[in-house]
């Protein structure tokens, strides 16, 4: 049996060949998730698809096929339903070669390409959440927020907190 690693909150993992891909941990995630685009079925039946999107600098364009693939019913935290396609890829964290289970999502919109869930954590990984190998970019929504609030508290204020039927705010997802 081999030592459980111990693992922040964030790190950096190679994927299929692309190294230092920012990665969260979240324990309270089933499925690990990896930000995949172009995602087809090719002629010959097998699921086809790109690591990242081009705006990432770690995009590389190339094609990763695979012939063994999975559809699964995804819940975010909000308790949406989503069905994804999961791919077995291999993955290396601190040092650990791993054939691990990823859903593939549009991950674009999130500070990290890549989430590490529990299936791939347990029984490899312990999670000290005091420790940050990649530090969390900041939220582009709470500096604009903050911005507004610092031009003119008094309209803030009225906009956001006085009124409990609160407009939406754009609620970029920050994991």
């Amino acid at each position: 049996m081999k030592k459980s690693l111990i693992i922040g909150n964030s790190t950096k993992v190679t994927i299929a060949g692309i190294q230092d891909i920012p990665a969260k941990i979240d324990t309270g995630a089933e499925y690990s998730s990896v930000w995949a685009t172009n995602i087809h079925l090719n002629e010959q039946g097998k699921l086809a698809f790109h690591l990242l999107g081009p705006a990432h600098p770690l995009y590389t364009g190339k094609t990763v096929t695979v012939d063994d693939f999975y559809a699964v019913n995804i819940r975010n935290s909000t308790g949406y339903n989503y069905v994804r396609y999961l791919v077995q890829l291999p993955v290396k964290i601190k040092g650990r070669r791993i054939r691990a289970s990823f859903s593939l999502a549009d991950r674009s919109r999130n500070n990290f390409p890549v989430l590490i869930g529990r299936r791939l954590l347990k029984g490899k990984f312990l999670v000290d959440v005091s420790e940050l190998e990649v530090p969390y970019p900041p939220r582009i929504l709470d500096q604009k927020l903050n911005a507004e609030l610092k031009s003119d508290p008094r309209s803030f204020h009225d906009k956001y907190m006085a009124n409990p039927e609160q407009p939406e705010t754009d609620h970029t997802p920050a994991n």
